[in-house]
């Protein structure tokens, strides 16, 4: 089990490691929220620290560096094409081929403006264990948003989001992932963790139903797409709570 989570922390980090092999993190896609426990630990501890000596804005900046450098941005590239997909006219067929175009348009590079300055703005309203709270709690719904998606989503077309999409379709899987989910985020989080959890939910059936009407079904970026906005939903929701 251990060389299964680290493909998985290998596909969703910059940690190199030998066995990530997309057929085994497709097969073990439920253990995402573990990699997401990871990650939010370690930059929420990062935001932590740095807020009380730094200013927020400084701080969320650095936040924001260190998850971009943990993750290897792949999300966020996906989040890119995703908008150009869906502000491409014309049929399914011509909304893929956008998603799949190489070069970015201008509607992934406002989308991901946007997404950053949203972040940042964001993560600077909060401090110290709030802000690591945060932090944790918004990544864990995000990689779980993820594995919803793959299990209720159908795929627009073959391509790497297919075993995803094909090996969740198991209900113990997506049980497991509820259980890993939500015992952090009610024990840290109580009322608000579930609220997150909710927005997670919701966030993501919506756009489960946008890119099946937009593109027949889902994708690698819709995917990807899912993780980036359901982490900025959750510090939305978290910050204003």
């Amino acid at each position: 089990m251990l060389k299964e989570i680290g493909s998985i922390f290998s596909f969703l980090t910059i940690i190199p490691t030998s066995s990530a092999k997309l057929e085994i993190v497709a097969k073990y896609m439920y253990l995402f929220p573990i990699v997401g426990i990871a990650i939010g630990l370690l930059v929420g501890s990062i935001g932590f620290g740095l807020s009380f000596f730094l200013d927020p804005l400084i701080v969320s900046l650095l936040v924001v560096a260190s998850l971009a450098l943990i993750t290897g941005i792949h999300h966020t590239d996906g989040l890119a094409d995703f908008a150009d997909g869906l502000m491409a006219k014309g049929s399914k067929e011509k909304k893929l081929g956008a998603m799949k175009d190489l070069a970015t348009g201008s509607a992934g590079i406002v989308a991901i403006v946007l997404y950053l300055v949203g972040l940042i703005v964001t993560i600077s309203l909060a401090s110290g264990y709030q802000l690591f709270l945060a932090i944790l709690l918004s990544e864990i719904v995000a990689k779980f948003s993820m594995v919803l998606m793959a299990s209720i989503g159908n795929s627009a077309s073959v391509g790497s989001n297919s075993p995803f999409v094909e090996l969740m379709k198991n209900r113990k899987k997506l049980l497991v992932t509820v259980a890993i989910t939500l015992i952090p985020l009610v024990i840290l989080g109580g009322t608000t963790g579930l609220i997150l959890f909710a927005v997670g939910t919701t966030l993501t059936i919506f756009l489960v139903g946008i890119s099946t009407r937009s593109f027949g079904g889902i994708t690698g970026d819709v995917l990807g797409s899912t993780n980036e906005l359901s982490r900025l939903a959750c510090l939305l929701v978290f910050v204003s709570i």
